[in-house]
């Protein structure tokens, strides 16, 4: 079993509801183990389009390899809703879930469908605060300590959100079968 963290968005229609839904999915993959979910952020959208996202990271046991997780996730994104198109420029269009495989073990992956430590993930607060809430200590494969690249998000603007989903105190973890 390896750890791997997934983070979670949305920025259309019902954002609680709709990561509520991608966390009971991946609390049923297979060969999988939930582990912890953060505590909800709500965040300015960086490079995309329409209303602030509410964002988590949840954090999985699993035995699936690195592309057969992605292509789980991939699968939950379709299934509730998301559709996948180009903006055709920089800024990506509002999206009513996204889920990014962040992190898997101490892989690095550098492929068209996947790249390992997701690229960016050190550059967004929406990703590294509730990465680290999750894991204070971690370790960022061929980047460094997690909490190394802090300072550089302070400016992004990210908050807890008021009692969403997760607890807003501290991540809910639920013991490993």
């Amino acid at each position: 079993m390896r750890r791997a963290y997934i983070g979670l968005g949305a920025n259309q229609g019902d954002r609680e509801e709709t990561l509520g839904s991608a966390l009971e999915a991946i609390r049923s993959l297979e060969r999988s183990a939930f582990v912890a979910v953060s505590p909800f952020y709500v965040s300015a959208p960086i490079d995309a389009e329409g209303p602030d996202f509410l964002n988590a990271v949840a954090a999985i046991d699993t035995e699936l390899e690195p592309y057969g997780l992605l292509l789980h996730l991939l699968d939950i994104e379709l299934m509730l809703g998301r559709k996948r198109r180009s903006s055709g420029g920089e800024r990506k269009p509002a999206r009513k879930v996204d889920l990014d495989l962040l992190l898997v073990g101490d892989f690095i992956v550098r492929s068209t469908p996947l790249t390992l430590p997701h690229p960016r993930l050190h550059q967004r607060a929406f990703v590294l605060r509730p990465l680290l809430d999750l894991e204070p200590q971690l370790h960022l494969p061929g980047l460094g300590p997690g909490s190394d690249f802090v300072v550089q998000v302070e400016s992004q603007r990210i908050e807890r959100a008021p009692a969403a989903g997760a607890d807003s105190a501290s991540p809910t973890v639920t013991p490993s079968a």
